[in-house]
């Protein structure tokens, strides 16, 4: 339930504070007054979405805590909205995202909006609200179809793009096998083109290189002294005093692996030039070659890597290709598989549905009998879709009959006002008694009803406060007498700002309230009288 609310800085509320307690707690005030703002504030704390516009003129945001109990544990809830447009979530202090504010405030509150009424008209909500009945059971169910009508869609999509490329098939089948057939047949090995351009360009400097590397072989080997030579005699000479310190040891080390190191690039130098030669016919065949690979590279990728993937990319649609009819055959089974499937989920839900209908029909006409609908008769249908979708293959629709001898006809072609608000009423206490929600909110549920019938309905909403926390605006005399708790919403100003203020009434304020209600601007000490015993007749 909820206990208290802060709101600070709200459309035209400044700072008001409001403790709510168990049963009816009844909110009442002039038009205007701001009775639905104080609603809209509960609202955005329970997670529905924020709107700068929300924010006072001239404050920099707007807070609004909310603290209450849920299965047994205190939990705070704090909104702020900024006038830039950041918005804040806090559950008992942890910053939490929309998301999950909304899931905890599933459990704690039912809002039903006065334009909430409108719902009822349209078809597609019955659906909506018998399968909030026992959502226990048809939650599961619709997950179940959801999922198979899921992979369902993804095969028969499959199978559609398959098809859709059965006339084309043979045209790239030709296509792709030039293309496959050209890479083939180019044998091509991963860095051949690096290991490509290094020869060519080797042979066709071969000369240049042959004249260094024979000017580099003769100086280490040839000349007299040779570097080599050279080299030794030095490393001889240091190793022959190297005993006498660690630095000339040190040195002569060096010297050594100088010396052999000269001997090991002799031998490299010497196979080369033995090695080296230039073959035209060589060097034109790598040329043609290397004009291979770039011509591939321009067709099929900018490397030889890119032209393998490309190469496995294409072979992989052959395949398909060459493999049309085993695939279109497996999809076809496939998607009868999965139809099936979801036929047998969908049959599942229609049978929960229908269960759920009969037995909310039942409830319904004894709520609908309390609330004033004596000779009522009405009935929920379930009537097969011609295909599934995603929440099953049914058609669900309240038919109602409101007067004896009137034929049963969809709600949006007899229902009135105020009859709307009665069935409303019946379901939301039908289904919240279900889903065990401990508190209930009503923006004018009244709206519509009067005289008798606004007593019924007053009698109706305390008897749901005896199960559910309610906290109720309303216009209505007869259902202000029938609070357990009540405030007053009023507007002052100071010349310059509008300010609007929540106070709890008293038992003698309460009967000056009900007075208003029911006599207007003027309350004599008759609408007195009469406001004491409409309370009076309330608690009867």
């Amino acid at each position: 339930m909820i206990n208290h609310i802060s709101i600070k800085n709200f459309a035209i509320i400044e700072n008001t504070e409001v403790d709510f307690e168990d049963g009816l707690n009844i909110i009442t005030g002039e038009t205007g007054a701001g009775k639905s703002i104080v609603i809209e504030a509960v609202s955005l704390a329970l997670g529905s979405r924020a709107d700068t516009s929300s924010v006072r003129t001239g404050a920099d945001k707007a807070v609004v805590q909310l603290a209450g109990e849920l299965d047994g544990e205190e939990i705070v809830i704090t909104r702020e909205v900024s006038a830039s447009g950041k918005n804040l979530c806090r559950l008992n202090g942890e910053i939490v995202t929309l998301t999950r504010l909304n899931e905890v405030c599933r459990r704690l509150a039912d809002i039903h909006g006065q334009y909430d009424n409108q719902s009822l008209l349209n078809p597609e909500y019955h659906m909506v609200l018998v399968d909030s009945y026992h959502k226990d059971k048809t939650g599961p169910a619709r997950e179940e179809v959801s999922q198979k009508y899921n992979s369902f869609a993804q095969c028969r999509s499959e199978l559609a793009s398959l098809l859709a490329l059965e006339k084309e098939n043979a045209r790239r089948k030709d296509f792709y096998r030039f293309e496959l057939d050209e890479i083939d047949s180019a044998n091509l090995k991963p860095d051949e083109d690096i290991e490509l351009e290094e020869r060519i360009s080797l042979l066709q400097n071969s000369e240049k290189i042959f004249e260094n590397i024979e000017k580099s072989y003769a100086l280490l080997t040839e000349s007299s002294p040779s570097l080599i030579d050279g080299a030794g005699a030095c490393h001889r000479a240091i190793e022959e005093i190297a005993s006498y310190s660690r630095e000339l040891e040190s040195i002569s080390g060096e010297f050594g692996d100088i010396y052999y190191r000269l001997q090991d690039l002799s031998r490299s130098l010497g196979e080369m030039r033995e090695n080296i030669s230039f073959s035209p016919a060589e060097l034109d065949s790598l040329i043609s070659r290397l004009n291979q690979v770039d011509n591939l590279k321009k067709k099929y990728g900018s490397s030889i890597d890119e032209i393998i993937t490309y190469r496995d990319d294409i072979a992989s649609k052959l395949e398909k290709i060459d493999n049309f009819d085993d695939e279109k055959h497996r999809l076809e089974k496939q998607l009868i598989a999965s139809k099936n499937e979801l036929l047998a989920a969908c049959s599942i839900l229609t049978a929960l549905r229908k269960e759920i209908a009969a037995e909310l029909e039942t409830k319904i006409l004894a709520e609908l009998s309390d609330l004033n609908f004596k000779d009522a008769r009405m009935e929920i249908t379930v009537e097969p879709l011609s295909t599934p979708t995603e929440e099953g293959m049914d058609k669900v629709e309240i038919l109602i009959s409101a007067n004896r001898g009137e034929p049963l006809k969809p709600l949006y072609k007899i229902a009135s006002g105020g009859e709307m608000s009665r069935i409303m009423l019946a379901f939301k206490n039908i289904i919240s008694s279900s889903d065990m929600i401990p508190t209930l909110i009503f923006d004018e549920i009244d709206n519509g009803i009067s005289g008798i019938t606004a007593s019924i309905v007053a009698k109706k909403l305390g008897e749901i406060s005896r199960q559910h926390q309610i906290i109720c605006i309303t216009h209505l005399p007869q259902i202000a007498a029938a609070g357990d708790r009540n405030y007053r919403i009023y507007k002052e100003t100071d010349g310059e700002k509008t300010f609007t203020r929540v106070e709890k009434l008293c038992d003698e304020e309460k009967v000056s309230e009900v007075a208003r209600l029911l006599g207007g601007t003027t309350i004599t000490d008759t609408t007195l009288k009469s406001a004491k015993e409409l309370i009076e007749s309330s608690r009867s």
